[in-house]
């Protein structure tokens, strides 16, 4: 990973940093570590969003590192508490590369609003720009509006877009795309799908019907990326969980980190889903966009509030 990636992440994090983690930081600083000491640490992991579940496996361990003196001051609680969310986050971590062979389909998939056709002009930008030849295929044709703001993304990002009119069926706009891969030779097609409300049942009988679709190409790799706005905190968990009940997820790419004081819900989706956080969105611009690193990651949220 690239310093300018590293840092994009760092000042992603600012909000969360500045808040729950902040406090938490100054627990570090006390005498001893005692049962006020637990129950504060406690109270600022869940208000942070890192979720009820994730937050007593963190508690327990700890406790246990303390109770056998592996742990024995509260300095020692930190490197605890770092290393414990560190774990957290590569449980699903893979070495497995999201690129590779003659062609790969990503489908991205995510409800309306957590900014998925943005994000798919970032990947599209970052992996062009690592040599990859890159085609979007605009298969969410529920809104006249989400085919146009793709192609003002697929021109700016400099890849190739293949569309059709809107109210057509997303897998023929998906089976064109493929196709026009393999014509062109591309390494990668990704597929905008449409966001809808997750309680509808006809969203998730699209997704299935593109994949599908993508299945019957016998495409060599096939890979589903769920967006996620981390400002939704535990409501987006939920909407991950549908999706992955539908059509799977290999990843999760987490947008808006920057905006929410709650970024802890990336540990609760990691511990939920058992699938890895591959990258974050740190802002608005085509480069806003970090490859994702657990270690990376957590040391950015204890370093140092900004002043």
């Amino acid at each position: 990973m690239v310093l300018g990636r590293l840092f994009k992440i760092d000042k992603g994090v600012e909000k969360t940093r500045a808040g729950f983690f902040s406090r938490m930081s100054e627990l570090f600083g006390r005498a001893k570590i005692d049962e006020n000491l637990w129950d504060e640490l406690e109270e600022i992991l869940i208000a942070s969003d890192v979720g009820v579940a994730t937050t007593e496996q963190v508690m327990s361990n700890l406790r246990h590192r303390v109770e056998i003196g592996a742990l024995t001051t509260p300095r020692d609680l930190r490197r605890g508490i770092q290393e414990e969310l560190v774990d957290i986050l590569d449980i699903a971590a893979t070495d497995e590369p999201l690129i590779a062979g003659p062609l790969t389909v990503v489908l991205v998939v995510g409800v309306n609003g957590v900014g998925k056709t943005t994000t798919i002009a970032k990947l599209a930008r970052l992996w062009r720009e690592e040599g990859h030849s890159v085609v979007l295929a605009a298969a969410d044709t529920f809104r006249a509006a989400a085919v146009d703001q793709l192609k003002i993304w697929a021109d700016r990002s400099g890849v190739a877009l293949v569309a059709h009119q809107p109210g057509a069926d997303p897998g023929s706009v998906t089976f064109d795309a493929i196709s026009a891969a393999r014509a062109r030779g591309a390494d990668v097609v990704v597929v905008d799908t449409a966001g809808r409300l997750h309680t509808k049942i006809n969203l998730m009988e699209e997704l299935k019907k593109i994949r599908r679709v993508i299945d019957k190409q016998a495409v060599p790799r096939v890979k589903t990326l769920l967006v996620l706005d981390a400002t939704t905190g535990q409501n987006g968990l939920m909407q991950a969980k549908s999706f992955a009940g539908t059509s799977g997820i290999d990843g999760v790419i987490v947008t808006k980190l920057d905006g929410t004081a709650r970024g802890g819900v990336v540990f609760s989706i990691v511990k939920e889903l058992q699938v890895p956080v591959l990258f974050v969105g740190t802002g608005e611009k085509l480069d806003d966009l970090a490859e994702f690193d657990p270690e990376v990651f957590v040391e950015a949220l204890f370093q140092p509030a900004s002043r």
